[in-house]
């Protein structure tokens, strides 16, 4: 796709999500899955917006299309209750079309409209496919001043199972180990806080204190989000095994966020076993469960046996699964957030 000129009229910021117009949300909704970083938040914020009732934190979204065409890129600035967000980015230009020379004029103007409109400290990583995140960092680099971290905070594959794919099969436990998947209770809240907190120790920057990882808990628990793998041996007191945080649901997609097993109960495959549960019922409301995996992530072999397609290296290239980088900016020169 050549490099082409076009005015800045292309770009459009919008701070609430009652203004963005019906084409960026039919154009979103038409890619759900790649999308599904950013749409269903955004969903979000238009029904709490709709019901006067709007979230809290600053908001918006900027979008870049060609005169008269599709939008091509939705650039989110937005946060949760554990903190501000990545820059996340959507473009419904397919993977195999997007050429570095291409990127190079909208990239420029979404972050150029970007600083226009936030602190330097706000922009603290951008998270979209890997090509869209390589531009973006340069540029932002380049404007700002700020530089980029050589390792990337994250390098996934996008990933997603369907209902075609899902491999629905049972697995067996030691008799002596009595199990139970099952959303968390209330009275789970410190065990799935623990499991939040180590998570977050292996996503290094976004590591949570644990007055944080108890509040994620706690939403997740509340917002009926979060599923377990109890687990106990014969006259024992049960523990939590595995969990798997399920935070963003649009139509026909759901997404798996958080898939993490306590160490005392690994290689039992409780992961598998609560992941492949979780799908099931996922699927049974929506076409497909997406996720991101990290590049050399052994838990991709698991993801793999569910029905995730494109993990297998003997058949990764599958349309729709896609490599995807988030790039960090200077620590001493920003606020990091989280996700």
């Amino acid at each position: 796709m050549p490099a082409r000129t076009y005015t800045s009229s292309s770009v459009q910021t919008y701070y609430s999500a009652l203004a963005i117009p019906a084409h960026v949300w039919e154009t979103m909704k038409l890619y759900p899955s790649t999308s599904n970083i950013i749409l269903p938040y955004a969903e979000k914020a238009l029904r709490a917006e709709a019901s006067g009732t709007a979230l809290s934190g600053r908001n918006l979204w900027i979008t870049y299309a060609r005169p008269g065409q599709q939008v091509e890129f939705v650039l989110s600035c937005t946060e949760g209750a554990l903190g501000t967000y990545p820059i996340f980015i959507f473009t419904s230009i397919p993977i195999t079309q997007i050429e570095e020379a291409y990127l190079e004029h909208p990239i420029y103007l979404l972050a150029k409209t970007l600083l226009d409109v936030v602190g330097l400290e706000r922009v603290f990583s951008v998270f979209a496919v890997e090509p869209v995140t390589l531009k973006f960092a340069a540029v932002w680099s380049e404007l700002t001043g700020i530089n980029t971290y050589a390792e990337p905070y994250y390098d996934a594959t996008f990933s997603y199972c369907t209902k075609k794919s899902f491999v629905n099969r049972t697995t067996t436990i030691h008799p002596d180990l009595i199990f139970e998947l099952c959303l968390a209770t209330p009275d789970d809240t410190e065990a799935v806080a623990r499991l939040c907190r180590n998570f977050a120790a292996t996503s290094e920057p976004f590591i949570l204190s644990p007055e944080k990882a108890l509040l994620e808990a706690q939403l997740l628990i509340q917002k009926q989000q979060v599923w377990i793998h109890r687990i106990s041996r014969v006259g024992e007191e049960p523990d939590i095994a595995s969990m798997v945080a399920t935070t963003r649901q649009s139509t026909d997609v759901a997404a798996i966020t958080k898939v993490y097993s306590n160490p005392e109960w690994r290689k039992l495959g409780c992961a598998e076993r609560l992941v492949r549960r979780v799908c099931r019922d996922l699927l049974s409301k929506n076409e497909r469960v997406v996720l991101y995996v990290g590049r050399g992530n052994p838990a991709a072999k698991v993801y793999h046996r569910v029905g995730f397609l494109g993990l297998d290296q003997a058949n990764s290239n599958i349309e729709g699964v896609e490599q995807w980088l988030e790039i960090g900016f200077d620590r001493s020169r920003v606020q990091l957030g989280h996700w």
